[in-house]
């Protein structure tokens, strides 16, 4: 009886969106959306009250009306939000991999507030080529005769292979059908592609010889696939590519080095491990060399084809292409991304991908030492917080067996007891913040490696914002 007279209590709609609080809600997301909110707060209200024994009180209105525009405010809240990655992975696929150059992020700006000489040409007052604003400098970078560019890596060796091997077979070194993130494999891009797939050599030797034997009329490519997800390491044997477009230009046969993450310009000179470059694969005698643009290179999503002329053409020519094509605005990302390479000298202070992987470790620890006493405090007694060395990894497939020495911040639970749930606990309390802090777990602590912190004081001002206490993170 006590409970029904609660639920007898409890205001209309009407009285609800009287509110000021209501007033707010119709402002600032429109009468529709406020009055469903305000439905689904009383609505919860009924059905909390009659799971209660008893109640003898009922929300006031404007607590009603509170709870509706927390729902609506939570409700507006972008599923694609920035967050800060704390992980120590620089190009951290589902963190969204390359954060781009500021000269690239005006011009994606730039190409959505604006009309854009996208496929007309300027000096002529005809229909243009898009692929044709970054044509040349994609062959300058490269040493490239032409090139063309699709939405990502994945989709230009799927182009490329169904535009040169459509029920043809295409060669590959068994220990080259690599399986990238997604369970996406080679074997499988090839099927879709219409190709017929011939496997030469064993998983860790495949020799020339391999190559030779399993030419023939009907093959339509030799492909190359660089592992830059894996190393096989022991007793082993591979082909280079040198030595690949030999073996393959004797039966006219064309080679594609697919180069996955790819790199512009040679990674030694910033202290980190080599990789094969773009011009070096060109230079190799490969007839097509596909890469992407946003691993390594450090720009938006694209799949990039260069090579010879006349089988860019043909690939340009496959109606697939224009299902594969990308839009305005990572066109002018990636333009402005490729231009920052004509100045090497300068290109890890322009580029964030090459300033986070070039980054001092001795840097990162200083920068750790100075947040450390906000993180405690923050977080308060019942975590120890430490600042100190760790590893990053650079991500998403590339040089996989090498980490960069960096630093970043540990937190650890004081109390072993439940000190499991306790770090599951904070790392999910760091997530939940109004601009998510990703970092990970390891050897009982929450680790936040620092290594592409750039924004010092916004990670402190998530940290002043937090309820702080060990408590509130039980």
């Amino acid at each position: 009886m006590v409970r029904d007279a609660a639920l007898r209590r409890l205001p209309s709609v009407d009285e609800v969106l009287k509110t000021g609080t209501a007033a707010v809600a119709v402002d600032r997301f429109g009468r529709p959306a406020a009055v469903a909110a305000v439905r689904a707060a009383l609505d919860e209200t009924r059905t909390a009250l009659r799971a209660q024994g008893a109640a003898d009180t009922a929300p006031s209105a404007d607590t009603l009306a509170q709870a509706a525009l927390a729902r609506l405010v939570a409700d507006a809240t972008p599923a694609v939000r920035p967050v800060l990655n704390l992980t120590g992975v620089v190009l951290h696929t589902n963190l969204g991999r390359a954060v781009l150059a500021e000269t690239a992020v005006e011009a994606a700006v730039a190409a959505m507030r604006r009309t854009v000489a996208l496929e007309f040409d300027l000096s002529t007052g005809r229909r243009g080529e898009r692929d044709g604003l970054v044509r040349d400098l994609l062959c300058e970078l490269t040493g490239a005769e032409d090139a063309t560019l699709v939405n990502n890596n994945a989709a230009a060796v799927l182009l490329v292979l169904n535009t040169l091997a459509k029920d043809r077979e295409a060669i590959v070194s068994r220990g080259e059908l690599i399986e990238i993130g997604g369970a996406f494999r080679m074997p499988d891009i090839m099927a879709r592609a219409g190709t017929v797939l011939v496997e030469v050599g064993t998983t860790n030797r495949t020799h020339p010889g391999d190559y030779a034997e399993a030419l023939s009329e009907r093959t339509g490519l030799v492909l190359k696939v660089h592992t830059s997800n894996y190393r096989i390491e022991g007793f082993t044997a591979a082909v280079s590519a040198k030595e690949l477009v030999a073996i393959a230009r004797e039966r006219n046969v064309p080679v594609v080095d697919d180069l996955g993450s790819g790199t512009l310009v040679d990674l030694a000179r910033f202290g980190l491990a080599r990789e094969p470059t773009v011009a070096e694969a060109v230079a190799a005698g490969a007839d097509l060399v596909t890469f992407s643009g946003d691993k390594l290179l450090g720009g938006p999503q694209a799949g990039f084809v260069v090579g010879r002329k006349d089988l860019i053409q043909r690939i340009n020519r496959n109606p697939m292409k224009r299902a594969l094509r990308i839009d305005k605005i990572r066109l002018a990302a990636v333009e402005a991304t490729l231009r920052l390479y004509r100045d090497p000298d300068r290109l890890a202070d322009r580029l964030p991908t090459l300033r986070h992987l070039a980054r001092p470790q001795a840097e990162i620890l200083a920068q750790a030492r100075r947040i450390a006493p906000a993180l405690a405090a923050a977080l308060g007694d019942g975590f120890e917080v430490t600042a100190g060395d760790c590893a990053s990894q650079i991500g998403s497939g590339a040089l996989p067996q090498a980490t960069l020495a960096s630093a970043g911040l540990f937190a650890r639970p004081r109390d072993e007891r439940g000190a499991g749930r306790a770090v599951e606990s904070l790392a999910k309390a760091l997530r939940e913040q109004p601009v998510p802090v990703i970092g990970r777990i390891a050897d009982g602590a929450v680790v936040l490696d620092l290594r592409c912190l750039d924004d010092e004081s916004g990670f402190l001002q998530v940290l002043a914002s937090m309820p702080g206490g060990a408590d509130a993170l039980a």
